[in-house]
């Protein structure tokens, strides 16, 4: 197979694609029995029964691309814990300290990874006698009144037959963005971004922190394909959502063959600690949308629990995929033919003369051709549109892998032209122009005002005398006795209806007896 060149011109929602056939025959009840409701999941949120369960060590998506402003670096992106709550606290989102989170780099096409990155994180407490996460605002990642801090190491192991043969720490005791408590308490939240920015030995870079999840798509996919009548298209359900990311920039010839043979396969795992001391993996990503849609229930645990070495176990699923049978029992859009060969193609051997590695095994790995270079004009569909530096080369933070993929599953690639898609056609947040790329996360104070107000202002005098002890004028201005004064009035209030209380159950205590 080569790289398919498209125009890109007027191409269709999913949407648009079905509604004369939805308008022709309707929806057929056997369609609609054959997609029962299951696990909602999306590019590896909550998409397998255990990992579910636990979301610190959940790997939701990988990236891996040219660097745009570094075209002789590579950029890898890898995200853990999602559907982040922005306001969530007062225990706020911090990475797992027992657990290894792992970028395995595989450069000669042998599904076996010749480097691992490993992560491991620590966290630190300032102040146990309090359930704040800030106790105040924060300037700086070193500032006291950031009560819940985390630091990282960095281990560069090298593997031969997957065995290491070496390891070295390539960062000691780096910082971590934190989570993004609101506007009160972090000010200048892209400043505390800028400083968790680490260069290392070597011309790499790294960061870990929360951003913005760049995954964007309609999970509503789940409600019978989009509603099963086309009715739950163009939202996206992550927008306002951030995950906590690893990125990590280094020189394409640090993870290149020796040979120089340009094509590597990148993808992350998780391990965590058990009880008798060992690191168990139960996470893994690299391609995404893999364990989600094209594995079953029975499978999806096993495969994150497994290597890509392994991976053979698992062909079945992509030869004989489930998802354009669902397509076609309820929207008749006619499955193409099995076995599935042009799915092995692309999502477990690389496209041909692009990024596919010579004596590839099958492994699903997230393929990279490190020689392509960054275009200035990306297109959302990477190769199926024409732009090779693209997915699925690799998997740029703008590319629309939910309309790519779901293209090359009804047939984009074996004649059956297509525009199937989900009508959410990029991020809700812009992408940044340098490392490390990801958006900032979304504040926890966001959030509209109350009914019917317009400012800070129009709230305070909601709360009316609440903020107005005795001895403020109609203004409502103060001075600086207003907090302790309504300090007091709590206290005061407080202690009244204690009194009252007692004195209620000593009368009926009397009346009783």
């Amino acid at each position: 197979m080569t790289p398919i060149s498209r125009s890109g011109a007027g191409r269709r929602t999913l949407a648009t694609l079905v509604c004369s056939a939805l308008a022709a025959g309707g929806l057929a009840a056997a369609g609609a029995a054959a997609l029962a409701p299951g696990a909602a999941s999306a590019s590896s949120h909550r998409e397998a029964p255990l990992i579910s369960g636990t979301p610190q060590y959940d790997n939701t998506d990988v990236y891996a691309f040219v660097s745009p402003d570094k075209p002789d670096t590579t950029t890898i992106v890898a995200n853990w814990i999602p559907f982040e709550e922005p306001a969530g606290g007062p225990n706020f989102y911090t990475f797992a300290d027992d657990a290894q989170y792992d970028i395995h780099i595989d450069n000669n096409g042998d599904a076996q990874g010749e480097l691992i990155y490993r992560y491991t994180f620590k966290t630190h407490r300032k102040n146990g006698n309090t359930f704040l996460y800030n106790t105040g605002p924060v300037t700086s990642l070193d500032d006291p009144d950031l009560n819940i801090t985390q630091t990282y190491d960095i281990d560069l192991l090298r593997l031969h037959n997957q065995r290491i043969v070496s390891k070295t720490k390539v960062a000691d005791d780096v910082p971590v963005a934190p989570s993004n408590v609101g506007k009160a308490s972090m000010p200048d939240y892209a400043k505390l971004r800028h400083h968790a920015v680490t260069k290392l030995a070597g011309g790499s870079t790294t960061f870990a922190g929360q951003a913005d999840d760049p995954f964007f798509l309609d999970l509503r996919v789940f409600d019978l394909l989009y509603g099963g009548n086309l009715s739950e298209v163009g939202r996206d359900t992550l927008k306002g959502y951030n995950v906590n990311s690893i990125a990590l920039q280094v020189p394409n010839d640090m993870i290149r063959e020796s040979e120089g043979q340009p094509i590597v396969g990148i993808w992350s795992t998780t391990q965590r600690l058990d009880a008798r001391g060992r690191y168990t993996q139960v996470s893994r990503l690299g391609m995404p949308l893999v364990n989600e849609v094209v594995n079953p229930q029975k499978d999806k645990d096993k495969f994150n629990a497994s290597a890509p070495w392994d991976d053979a176990q698992f062909l079945k699923n992509v030869t004989n995929p489930e998802l354009p049978k669902l397509i076609e029992g309820i929207y008749k859009i006619k499955a193409p033919a099995e076995p599935r060969n042009d799915l092995v193609d692309v999502f477990l051997k690389g496209v041909k003369g692009l990024n596919q590695p010579p004596h590839v095994r099958p492994a699903e790995e997230l393929r990279l051709n490190t020689s392509i270079k960054p275009t200035m004009h990306p297109k959302r569909l990477g190769v199926l549109d024409g732009d090779n530096a693209g997915f699925p080369n690799g998997r740029r933070l703008g590319d629309d892998v939910i309309d790519a993929a779901l293209q090359v599953v009804e047939g984009e690639l074996v004649g059956s032209k297509n525009d199937l898609g989900d009508a959410v056609d990029k991020n809700d947040k812009g992408f940044e122009k340098s490392f490390p790329y990801v958006a900032l996360p979304t504040s926890g104070s966001r959030g509209a005002l109350a009914k019917g107000t317009t400012s800070g202002t129009d709230v305070r005098s909601q709360l009316g005398d609440a903020l107005q002890p005795a001895g403020t004028d109609a203004g409502g201005k103060t001075d600086t006795m207003l907090i302790a004064g309504s300090a007091a009035a709590g206290a005061a209030g407080i202690l009244l209806i204690g009194s009252g209380l007692l004195w209620w159950r000593r009368r009926m205590y009397n009346r009783a007896y």
